[in-house]
């Protein structure tokens, strides 16, 4: 008896510690998880905090603080040029090429992860290859066909090469997802007489979503962040989108800076909103394919 209460005496310290040391190793990562989110964040709390401010209190503020005479006059001068035909162009412009690279990518991931046979092989590895062109290495071929064509200046002239150069990396995280739903599945709905269509309306599309708005996601911030199209494929004023236009407005209101923040924070509202909804199919999306 006097052996065994030793032992359990023994014992209960060691397990009093082991507690404490893993509720100090889950506190490191998070406590640098809070340091790199205030990191991350403070640029936009930044850019909000200096919109607010008058120009005259631009010099004379401390960055970091509040405005002490918060305003919303520069977002009203940002309104007044043109800021909204330059929102209105960029969302017909990211609309319409998301649209396209989804519709087109969901297609090829089902006939590359579903249809085995060389064909699909050959057409997977010419998706793979698109990955390795750099953009700006195409951009004269890209000029000299939409010339070609006829389009030059017009939103459509961005909407072509977008579609072009988001399609690969698209395919590639729809392949890896569904590539993970079970065969089972699969395989009795075309025993129940399904086709093909069937099955990518009624089973792909459902457990494909985290992919699909993962994909969204990053194709949006793409084209809405896109600014080498715009520069070299458009001209006219009334077919600018925001990071042309921004770009302009720099130079514009060069000494206006709560102004210019203003516009980029408006233009970034959108993404931001996207991600913060977003977010758990974004992490779920990149993750798929890890599982196996």
């Amino acid at each position: 008896m006097q052996i065994h209460t030793t032992a359990v005496e023994t014992a209960q310290p060691v397990e009093q510690r082991l507690p404490r040391w893993s509720r100090l190793w889950e506190a490191i990562p998070a406590f640098f998880g809070l340091i790199w989110l205030v990191i991350a964040f403070f640029p936009i709390l930044y850019m909000f905090m200096t919109s607010l401010r008058p120009q005259t209190d631009f010099f004379t503020d401390v960055p970091w603080l509040p405005p002490t005479h918060p305003t919303l006059a520069n977002y009203g001068t940002a309104l007044q040029n043109d800021f909204g035909l330059y929102f209105a162009n960029s969302v017909f412009v990211t609309v319409i090429s998301v649209l396209l690279i989804i519709a087109v990518s969901l297609l090829a991931a089902y006939a590359i992860s579903r249809i085995r046979n060389r064909f699909t092989r050959a057409l997977f590895n010419l998706f793979l290859l698109g990955l390795a062109i750099p953009l700006q290495a195409t951009i004269i071929p890209i000029y000299a066909l939409i010339t070609q064509m006829h389009l030059y200046d017009t939103l459509f002239a961005l909407i072509l090469p977008s579609v072009a150069f988001g399609i690969p990396l698209s395919v590639l995280v729809l392949v890896t997802y569904i590539r993970d739903i079970p065969n089972e599945l699969h395989e009795s709905m075309l025993l129940d007489g399904a086709g093909h269509f069937r099955i990518l309306r009624s089973l792909v599309l459902p457990l494909s979503r985290p992919a699909l708005i993962t994909v969204i996601i990053y194709e949006t911030i793409q084209i809405w962040n896109g600014f080498l199209f715009p520069l070299v494929l458009t001209q006219s004023p009334s077919v600018r989108v925001l990071p042309l236009a921004l770009w302009n407005f720099q130079g514009q209101f060069t000494t206006n800076v709560p102004a210019i923040l203003a516009a980029v924070f408006l233009s970034a509202t959108p993404i931001i909103l996207l991600y913060i909804f977003g977010r758990r199919q974004l992490l779920s999306g990149l993750m798929a394919g890890f599982s196996k």
